[in-house]
């Protein structure tokens, strides 16, 4: 369950900008694409939060779409499927978007 790591990694890198302070919401950017299953984090937010300043913090997943282009037809489109394929029938796409992972805004206490 690599949700766990990742939300150990939001909470260090938290830590690290407000030490001590008490925080109240932590909001994330999780693209459709980057294999992350949102229900999973915040139970391993739950748990990595303990003891430190984010304890009792709630998580705020705002889901990014996934987006791509054909490099064969040049199609761009929408997608949330890992394994991304056009229309066309081609699987030479390039991946515009939906692998993000981003803290976008912490609320203090």
């Amino acid at each position: 369950m690599h949700e766990l790591s990742i939300a150990e990694s939001i909470v260090a890198a938290v830590t690290d900008k407000v030490a001590a302070t008490p925080i109240r919401r932590v909001r994330v950017e999780v693209g459709r694409l980057c294999g992350v299953v949102p229900d999973a984090l915040r139970f391993c937010f739950e748990l990595a939060t303990g003891g430190t300043c984010l304890a009792g913090a709630e998580l705020e997943i705002v889901s990014s779409p996934g987006r791509g282009r054909c490099r064969d037809c040049r199609a761009e489109f929408d997608t949330d499927e890992l394994i991304v394929m056009c229309d066309c029938g081609s699987v030479d796409v390039e991946v515009l978007g939906g692998r993000e992972l981003l803290i976008r805004e912490v609320e203090v206490v």
